[in-house]
């Protein structure tokens, strides 16, 4: 049994969800998204709330139901919220800035880096002297912010010695103790 797809999502004042053909089209304050829907859940919307059904109790239909429930309501969240992931550059020299929708950061590499940002996401890069450079992310789609914020990470993964790189902002990283430790 899916608990999380019996759950129904609730719709916030100011967000239109319809479905039709297939597809949950969802549009709010910050912006659309579309998702496209399997034909084995079935989709109704009653007054504030979208339920979600499955055809059958087949191990596939139960993974979807949760899925589809679970992408809906990251749609509705988004459109009516939106999503902010923070990154800092932990490193001596490491900079950032953001000209329009491209990103440019010095990582340690010969040359800088220059990232395109995708149309639907707002960057903004921030120093304060003494203290490591911040990226924010801004965008309506969870999907697309968790993936540019997961390349932006790849471009210099916090390394476990010094803890170098670029990782996200409150995230842990496992310290290791240098070759001179086990003397």
């Amino acid at each position: 049994m899916s608990r999380i797809g019996n759950a129904p999502v609730t719709i916030p004042s100011g967000v239109e969800v319809s479905f039709n053909n297939g597809e949950v089209l969802v549009k709010g304050s910050k912006g659309e998204l579309r998702q496209a829907i399997d034909a084995c859940v079935s989709v109704s919307i009653e007054d504030s709330e979208v339920t979600f059904s499955r055809e059958s109790n087949h191990k596939d239909h139960r993974a979807k139901h949760g899925l589809y429930r679970s992408l809906v309501n990251n749609m509705v969240e988004g459109v009516s919220k939106g999503y902010i992931v923070k990154q800092e550059l932990v490193g001596v020299g490491y900079r950032a800035t953001v000209q329009g929708q491209k990103l440019e950061l010095a990582l340690g590499y010969s040359h800088n880096v220059l990232f395109e940002l995708p149309s639907e996401i707002r960057a903004n890069a921030e120093q304060e002297r003494g203290k490591n450079p911040i990226i924010t992310l801004e965008s309506h789609d969870k999907q697309l912010i968790g993936a540019v914020a997961a390349k932006i990470r790849s471009l210099r993964k916090p390394e476990p010695y010094k803890g170098k790189g670029i990782r996200f902002v409150g995230e842990q990283i496992r310290r290791k103790a240098g070759k001179s430790a086990s003397k």
